[in-house]
This record gives structure tokens, C-alpha cells and sequence, in this order.
């Protein structure tokens, strides 16, 4: 599976285009094959490149082991927002350069041999950002997991609340969080995985929820950029505050875990917990028929 050219622009130099690429983190020179190989991490000194949500998925399981739900879900436009352009031409492109319909991709699936439901952020979809969507398919997930009793992952990649739905967008944050207190009461384990970035009100709901909090070794996680934090409380902030690197320090993480070593670490966990099996008719029970999803 090759994702490498799509999130990374090569200069023309004499080699074959693509090949070669100079490591923003190290600044050595790797090839494109073996940042792939890597799960979009550069092998000399681990710097993370953008890694869409299916290949994210690929990574943990395998070609057959998921299936997705809600997958043709489409925000309306209520607000009938326009910026530099309306907002059904700014999903259409984000549509394009993403591959998905949504910036969120949900399903169920075996993980080890495990069965858990899934959420996955692309931020290549208008850079993660949550809209009611968005908030709605990782709600239905979790209200599927409540009701097969299965272990719940989201992965975070995210710039946080959606401006072309407004208000709207930010409702989602109390109805996801809704929706996972509804879980907690089950007595169900949710694991929340914090990619780079997770920013936003990503943050502010359902990403610091988790029962157990993973990050990516060097993940920018927080709520506002440092210089609205500054302004705000009117103080110097430490060096390096917003890293998952800072977080663990400082209790606000459980961990920290490269992609190659996630699916692994992760059926640790869920063998830890007695997760249950996955069995094969579980598939057919999660489809739905796919519509469009009022802003609400």
C-alpha cells in the first residue's frame, strides 16, 4: 500500500522522482519505501508523517479484518456556510484529497483475535475537524459497542471543532461525551489513542476520556495554540508543554506507543481486560443503510 507521495512533496533533483526525501525531523536523507515500510515513520530518528486513517486501520487489522459502518454518512449544510468558498465545495475537495466522505472512519473488527469497535480520524479531511458527522458516527459507534459489549479504540487525529458548522460542531462534544459516560456506566474499557496532532475540542471531549490514554511519541496534544494560552493566563509556558512527551510526565497520559509497536501493546491490553473473541457473524449485525445526517 503505498501512501508516501501523497502527503509528502518532492523537489525535482537528479534521482527518480519520489524515491528520496530529506527527513523534516533529522534532516538525513531516507527513501520513500522505507518511511512506507515504517508506517509513514522515518527509520533514523522515528519523525511521523501524516498516516491516513485506512492505512492506520491496514495497520491493526489487516486486509479482512474490519468492517465499517455508516460509510456513506454526509453533513447537510444548515448554515449555508461560505468562506473563501460554500461549504459543499469545501467537502468535496476535502472528499478528494482524503478518499473518505467524512473525517472519521468507523467499524468493528478483530484485533488479535479480539473483537473491539474502532473509530479512526483522517486529517487530510479538513484537518480532522468534527462536525455533527463526524460526532454522530463516533456516537452510533459507541452506542454499538455499548450494545455488543465490545471494547472501544478511537484513534484522534484532529484540529478540533468544525467552523463551517458552528455551534453545531460544538455540540458534538457534549454528545460524544454523553455517549461515552453512557459507556462508562456499562463498565466497558475504552482506549483513546492521541496521533499527531489531536488539538481542539478533539481534545476537550471524547479524545481525554479514555480509560487508558496512548499518544504517539511526539504528538502535539492540546486545547489552544500556546500564544492564546500565553495571552490568557499571562505567564511563560514550559518548553515542549504540548508533547506527549510533557503529558506523560505529567499524568495526563497512560502511555506512549510507536505505530509498529501499537497492535501489539493493544492486544496486550485488551488480553489484560478479557476482551471478547471475535466471531465471525458479528460482521452482519453492524451495517447500516447509508443516509444523509442532519446537523443536530
Amino acid at each position: 500500500m503505498r501512501f508516501f507521495s501523497k502527503h509528502i512533496k518532492i523537489k525535482k533533483r537528479d534521482i527518480p522522482a519520489g524515491l528520496w526525501i530529506k527527513c523534516k525531523g533529522c534532516g538525513e536523507m531516507v527513501t520513500s519505501p522505507e518511511v512506507e515500510s515504517s508506517l509513514m515513520t522515518c527509520p533514523k530518528c522515528g519523525y511521523l508523517y501524516p498516516l491516513p486513517a485506512r492505512a492506520r486501520i491496514h495497520s491493526l487489522f489487516g486486509e479482512d479484518g474490519f468492517f465499517e459502518t455508516d460509510q456513506e454518512l454526509r453533513p447537510s449544510d444548515p448554515l449555508k456556510f461560505v468562506d473563501s468558498i460554500p461549504y459543499p465545495e469545501r467537502q468535496a475537495a476535502a472528499e478528494k484529497k482524503s478518499g473518505l466522505p467524512e473525517a472519521v472512519v468507523t467499524g468493528i473488527g478483530s484485533l488479535g483475535g479480539f473483537a473491539v469497535a474502532c473509530a479512526v480520524m483522517d486529517f487530510d479531511y479538513m484537518g480532522g475537524s468534527m462536525g455533527s458527522v463526524v460526532g454522530e458516527k463516533i456516537t452510533r459507534l459507541i452506542e454499538l459497542a455499548i450494545e455488543k459489549r465490545l471494547p472501544l479504540i478511537i484513534i484522534s487525529s484532529s484540529g478540533g471543532a468544525r467552523m463551517q458548522e458552528g455551534a453545531l460542531s460544538l455540540m458534538q462534544l457534549a454528545k460524544t461525551s454523553a455517549a461515552l459516560a453512557r459507556y462508562d456506566a456499562a463498565g466497558l474499557l475504552y482506549i483513546s489513542i492521541m496521533t499527531n496532532p489531536t488539538t481542539g475540542g478533539t481534545t476537550a471531549s471524547f479524545a481525554s476520556l479514555g480509560d487508558i490514554i496512548i499518544a504517539e511519541p511526539g504528538a502535539l496534544i492540546g486545547f489552544a495554540g500556546p500564544r492564546v494560552i500565553k495571552q490568557t493566563i499571562q505567564q511563560d509556558l514550559p518548553e515542549g508543554f504540548q508533547t506527549a512527551e510533557f503529558l506523560l510526565k505529567h499524568g495526563m497520559i497512560d502511555l506512549i506507543v510507536g505505530r509498529k509497536e501499537l497492535k501489539a501493546k493493544l492486544v496486550q491490553l485488551l488480553s489484560l481486560f478479557g476482551a471478547p473473541k471475535f466471531k465471525g457473524g458479528m460482521a452482519k449485525t453492524v451495517q447500516r443503510e447509508p443516509k444523509q445526517v442532519k446537523a443536530e
